[in-house]
């Protein structure tokens, strides 16, 4: 499998490098960075035979059979929908795109040419929640409730590198879509009701900093979501779970029961590391020929609800 990726020297992009050089049987032959010396310099140092400054010319390689876009989130459906136009599968990092309706072209383009097309949704995938879903799946465990915080500090636009981005993140359309595809994935239905509150947008950057959301599938369990970039403490993401049959916490690949015992998640998949799982599972449903968990089409419905979401501003 000969791969492509695309923001290669980005936070993320250095993160899926990592991973696939992990990976039996796969050579990243092409990166793409906007920046030549950069770019040039990061191919280099990685062993990587071609390095590009556009989608366009790492696409048109005989020598790339696939795409990972870990490129800014406005770039995502845009660039998803050359790189399948090109005859190229395509992983694309969350989200797969910042509205319904590229999203929804998205998933027309895929089904037109029947190319593998994967949102990065790697919540599906990280061994703590991915022991929720088992357990979920087998009958052991049904999901009341979920309480997520997403906690950051960040006042200027700036990458999980701490380095300047040349665009600006969103909380709803990025880090909300974690939650929400991942609560609709565990009960396995889509929000029948959604809607959010926003705090006071930042006056340089134009976004909300803060964030509270509430979702509700048919069944009855519900999820509760708070978002902030104005949170100076301990950082990131912590998911708790009520259970019908007990209460998990789960703290990035760490999963505790409520009572703080830690679970042994050794035998759940083949590596801690998410993004590498969701490498793996990309690059095998391209060789075996199927759709893989997290096809854009099954991710179409945490896109439908983060629209809801969004439309609940407005009103």
């Amino acid at each position: 499998m000969r791969i492509c990726v695309a923001g290669a020297y980005g936070a993320f992009g250095m993160k899926h490098m990592d991973a696939l050089a992990q990976i039996e049987g796969v050579t990243v032959t092409s990166v793409m960075g906007p920046t030549k010396a950069k770019i040039e310099a990061f191919a280099a140092e990685r062993g990587v035979g071609h390095a590009g400054t556009t989608l366009d010319e790492c696409i048109a390689r005989d020598d790339v059979d696939a795409v990972i876009l870990s490129t800014p989130t406005q770039l995502h459906a845009e660039q998803a929908i050359a790189c399948m136009k090109a005859g190229k599968h395509v992983l694309v990092e969350i989200p797969m795109a910042d509205t319904l309706a590229d999203s929804q072209e998205i998933v027309r383009v895929q089904q037109e040419t029947g190319l593998v097309a994967m949102a990065g949704q790697v919540r599906r995938f990280n061994p703590s929640h991915q022991w929720i879903h088992n357990k979920i799946a087998a009958g052991e465990l049904k999901v009341q409730q979920m309480d997520v915080q997403t906690y950051f500090f960040r006042r200027s636009n700036m990458n999980a590198k701490g380095e300047p981005r040349s665009w600006t993140d969103h909380l709803l359309w990025h880090h909300a879509c974690h939650t929400v595809d991942l609560f609709q994935y565990q009960t396995g239905e889509t929000c029948s009701e959604a809607f959010g509150l926003q705090g006071p947008h930042h006056p340089d950057l134009g976004i909300a900093m803060d964030m509270s959301i509430g979702m509700k599938v048919p069944s009855g369990a519900i999820c509760t979501l708070s978002l902030s970039f104005n949170n100076d403490g301990p950082l990131g993401t912590f998911f708790r779970y009520i259970c019908d049959n007990g209460t998990y916490i789960a703290r990035y690949d760490d999963l505790y029961d409520g009572n703080e015992n830690q679970i042994d998640l050794s035998d759940v998949a083949v590596s801690n590391n998410g993004i590498e799982l969701i490498d793996r599972e990309f690059i095998s449903a391209i060789q075996e020929g199927r759709q893989p968990n997290g096809a854009v089409a099954d991710v179409l419905g945490a896109m439908e609800t983060l629209d809801k979401i969004e439309r609940s501003f407005r009103s």
